[in-house]
């Protein structure tokens, strides 16, 4: 037990030297870390630790999913899936197709035809979550009036499309965000309609909010013919040069089936521009449109309004296009990363935000040092009055546990905030608890007789299985409030559980190398404990 090969003994110098090496660029200024990175190889890991929202200040922003921004597009695509599913039946629309507020009415004099209409329909409404949860009710409700068939959304299926519009707006939103290199930007979601997104180190949340303002909902729709009729066809304001433009309601392509988007230069002109690329489905679709309508103008229309209305001079068939609309070189970068990110499924409204000033931060910073560097001493003197030389050990395993804490932190990525620091000050205490847990051990076992070498071996060994255990209860219980929590809890849980996993290594192995190192040096008789 007492005895360790010169290989562990350097394999555990070397763990501390390399953690040391991890948590020094922390230390460093921001612009220094990253001179020495562009010099080193990139698999050597220099990172900082990144400091929460109330350490280092930031924007706070809770936004909500507008469910009637949700319900329109929903009901917008229902006219369309209606239209199709009729037109595919060969069934004649009489009085035409009416917008609803939950739904659509489509008016058919012909009581045969609407009977027929009715059967047809049904086939749309689906259960919510697919045909394996069947149990969580229906799409729509479908029914037959003396004029026509209705079909209105469910309560059960706008919920669920809420649902699907926040965790898409948090995806689109972390794609955002970090294209437009603003980092370590916590976004998530709280409750069942809202997202919170806290941005570290940013003072302005009006640039946040521009940024997540803007949608960048891609369409492609044919510019309206004489002919159309009238509620098929919508007035939209051109982006540039004032004045208005007919288009038709109908969405041919949308920017769903993007994959690519990137700032380039129009060869003719040389003016900045976008040029895109679709999926497999949205080139095929691209093709067949601009193929059947040669000859035709085709509104490029961003966020509702018509960039611009090229004639379609031949099919274009290899699914890559080109958005031009006089733009200058940071409107197209702009637009580009937005198209890459996709537009989000909703309209977000802020309902609360704030900042949180530097300076507030740094008390923060401030409380938590003094709070961590008393509760150390305290342990440290505790430790050495009662354990003497054994004390000294401890406290020396205490410092390294705090290393690879930090050194964890970092290489994870892991935010530390306020109540992350309040974890660290937690396992310091849990840390010399697995000391004393041995050390009492090996006092016991020398009071009943044990010669020096046994008592040692024999505390390690009996109070590792209650180490063990009573560090696997407080592990599961920080990984509940990982799982289950947010934010500070969040934090919390981080800081909570490295220092379980640290303490347990340094508790056992790192104070029985030394109690190790010194027993071979000193011989001792009796334990000075």
């Amino acid at each position: 037990m007492l005895r360790f090969a010169t290989w562990k003994l350097a394999s555990v110098l070397a763990l501390v030297a390399a953690a040391v090496l991890v948590i020094l660029p922390s230390f460093m200024p921001a612009q220094a870390v990253d001179a020495l990175a562009a010099r080193l190889p990139s698999f050597i890991p220099l990172r900082q630790i990144v400091l929460g929202l109330d350490l280092q200040g930031g924007a706070y922003l809770l936004m909500e999913v507008d469910t009637a921004s949700v319900t329109k597009s929903q009901v917008e695509a229902l006219r369309d899936d209606v239209r199709q599913k009729l037109r595919d039946g060969k069934i004649a629309i009489s009085g035409g197709i009416a917008v609803e507020p939950r739904g659509v009415m489509v008016r058919i004099a012909d009581p045969a035809e609407r009977a027929k209409a009715f059967e047809l329909l049904q086939s749309l409404s689906q259960p919510i979550g697919g045909p394996l949860a069947a149990g969580n009710g229906r799409t729509l409700d479908v029914t037959q009036t003396e004029d026509g068939v209705r079909l209105t959304l469910t309560d059960a299926a706008i919920a669920d499309k809420v649902r699907h519009a926040v965790a898409q707006s948090i995806e689109v939103l972390n794609r955002r965000i970090n294209a437009m290199g603003t980092k370590e930007t916590v976004i998530q979601q709280q409750g069942p309609n809202r997202v919170l997104i806290e941005a570290p180190g940013s003072q302005d949340t009006t640039a946040l909010k521009n940024m997540i303002g803007q949608t960048a909902k891609l369409e492609f729709r044919l510019v309206a013919d004489p002919g159309d009729p009238p509620n098929e066809v919508e007035t939209l304001p051109m982006q540039k040069g004032g004045g208005s433009i007919q288009v038709q309601r109908r969405v041919m392509v949308d920017g769903e089936d993007l994959v690519d988007a990137q700032q380039s230069f129009d060869q003719q002109t040389g003016e900045p521009d976008v040029t895109f690329r679709f999926n497999l489905r949205g080139g095929q679709k691209f093709g067949q449109v601009t193929s059947e309508n040669v000859g035709r103008p085709f509104a490029i229309v961003l966020d509702g309004k018509v960039i611009s209305a090229p004639v379609i001079r031949s099919p274009i068939t290899g699914g890559t296009g080109q958005i031009t609309g006089n733009f200058t070189l940071d409107e197209a970068s702009s637009l580009a990363i937005l198209l890459r990110a996709g537009a989000l499924p909703a309209k977000l409204t802020v309902i609360e935000e704030r900042t949180v000033g530097p300076g507030l931060g740094q008390d923060s910073i401030d409380a938590g040092k003094r709070a961590a560097y008393v509760g150390a001493t305290l342990v440290v003197i505790y430790m050495i009055a009662t354990y003497g030389i054994f004390g000294v050990f401890a406290d020396l395993a205490l410092a390294v546990h705090i290393l690879f804490i930090f050194a964890s932190m970092a290489l994870l990525g892991a935010t530390l905030t306020l109540p992350g620091i309040a974890g660290i000050v937690f396992t310091i205490g849990m840390a010399v608890d697995s000391n004393v847990l041995i050390y009492e051990r090996i006092r016991e076992e020398a009071h009943l007789g044990r010669s020096v070498i046994s008592a040692l071996d024999a505390g390690f060994r009996r109070a590792f299985a209650t180490i063990i255990d009573s560090n696997v209860t407080m592990f599961v219980a920080a990984l509940i409030l990982y799982l289950f929590g947010s934010g500070a809890v969040r934090g919390f849980a981080v800081s909570l559980g490295l220092g379980i996993l640290t303490s347990v290594i340094t508790a056992v192995t790192m104070t029985r190398m030394m109690i190790a190192l010194w027993y071979h040096r000193s011989r001792p008789k009796t334990l000075p404990i």
